[in-house]
């Protein structure tokens, strides 16, 4: 439940990194309960949205041809979305996907900070 003075986009934000810390953590059950616990077409979008906001970030950190996979994922995810728009399970397939995409930027922005810290270190 969301406080009545939260906007709709900062609980989609907030319910976006909880479903991440939920995966990272080895709770999928949790995640997934998450999930089912929206039913509304709105909530999902916006916990997209999250998710979404925070792949795009770190896929702007990525060396270029990483990026540029990454920005053409965006885009098949953008389509999952909307062929899904009035479907509620269909959402829930894309947040799951975009969940994922967000834990493989993550972890290739994060691989590209310790290529590119032995390189200079290396110097």
């Amino acid at each position: 439940m969301t406080a009545p003075s939260e906007k709709p986009a900062d609980a989609g934000a907030r319910r976006a990194d909880e479903y991440l810390q939920l995966l990272a953590d080895g709770r999928p059950e949790d995640a997934e309960a998450l999930l089912a616990g929206l039913s509304d077409v709105r909530e999902l979008v916006f916990l997209g949205a999250g998710l979404t906001t925070r792949a795009r970030r770190t896929g702007r950190t990525l060396p270029t041809a990483m990026r540029a996979q990454s920005s053409a994922r965006q885009v098949l995810l953008g389509q999952l979305r909307d062929r899904n728009r009035y479907d509620v399970d269909g959402l829930r397939t894309w947040l799951r996907e975009a969940a994922a995409e967000v834990q493989t930027v993550e972890r290739l922005a994060e691989a590209a900070r310790q290529r590119l810290g032995d390189q200079a270190s290396a110097r």
